[in-house]
């Protein structure tokens, strides 16, 4: 189990307080067939191996519509789960367990996606010096969410938008009117905070290091290639690769000996894991 920091819980709130109303709108008619004093219990199932990822958010989803709903995990945040666990059993008002079931599970099957997705990268570069990050091509509303279910995969975030790092990038250079002017403007405009420098060749590589970027992304770089820039930069910059990362390839660029690989994939090509929900109305527990 990788621990990581939970968002603020106002954040988890609000994620679920938008879900749910974007579901039940003006009310849910169909569990109004059910009658107000039902109770049910349930279980949710993994079809498939998984990370576990977004407790918070499944059991907020409950909570925020009947604090009488109780969910008993069998299975830890973070956990790797084989196809056919159960995941948790629920008890409470039948109302509201069939009312969240799908919010609550859009959030737990997209979250265990992306730790998932995460897990996996960081397997293929385990015993590298690489650090596997995140980018900020999340699911719109969702990128605390996501960031956190990439740390409970063991991967690292990126920034997290565009007030905690500079990222120096082409239509940026241009117009500066060169990476010298854009690194010197943005250190004399944001006094302390990170500055990144993309490059796409080793002329832009030698003039963000000489002009002092804190880190230089190589972008679209050959292997070969990336092992001469790590030789070059020797330390005096932190090096990420970005661009078209696949899991086949990566361990090969983490092998150059590169600081960082970004891969969007973690978050923007998730595929949602395959969880059910089974409710028995009129079971107490």
């Amino acid at each position: 189990m990788n621990a990581a920091a939970l968002p603020p819980a106002e954040t988890i709130a609000e994620d679920v307080r938008r879900a749910l109303a974007e579901d039940i709108g003006s009310g849910d008619v169909t569990a109004d067939l059910l009658p107000a004093v039902a109770h049910a219990r349930a279980r949710v199932i993994t079809r498939e191996a998984a990370v576990l990822c977004g407790q918070a958010w499944f059991e907020q989803c409950f909570q925020a519509l009947d604090a009488g709903v109780v969910v008993d995990w069998a299975c830890a945040e973070g956990q790797a789960v084989t196809a056919g666990s159960v995941l948790c059993r629920l008890t409470g008002p039948a109302r509201a367990l069939v009312t969240a079931e799908r919010a609550a599970l859009n959030f737990l099957q997209t979250l265990s996606a992306t730790a998932t997705a995460a897990a996996g990268y960081v397997e293929a570069v385990r015993g590298t010096r690489t650090t596997i990050l995140d980018t900020r091509k999340t699911l719109p509303g969702l990128r605390q969410a996501q960031k956190y279910a990439v740390r409970v995969g063991g991967a690292a975030n990126h920034r997290l938008g565009l007030y905690d790092m500079v990222l120096v990038k082409e239509n940026h250079i241009a117009a500066a009117g060169s990476i010298t002017a854009a690194v010197a403007r943005a250190r004399s405009l944001h006094p302390g905070i990170p500055v990144e420098v993309e490059t796409e060749n080793f002329a832009e590589l030698r003039e963000a290091l000489a002009a002092g970027a804190d880190r230089i992304m190589l972008d679209e770089f050959e292997l070969h290639e990336l092992a001469q820039a790590v030789a070059e930069v020797d330390g005096r910059a932190l090096l990420e690769v970005s661009g078209g990362i696949s899991l086949d390839r990566v361990r090969a660029i983490a092998q150059t000996g590169v600081d960082f690989i970004s891969v969007g994939a973690l978050t923007k090509h998730v595929r949602a894991v395959d969880l059910s929900m089974r409710i028995e109305v009129g079971a107490a527990g």
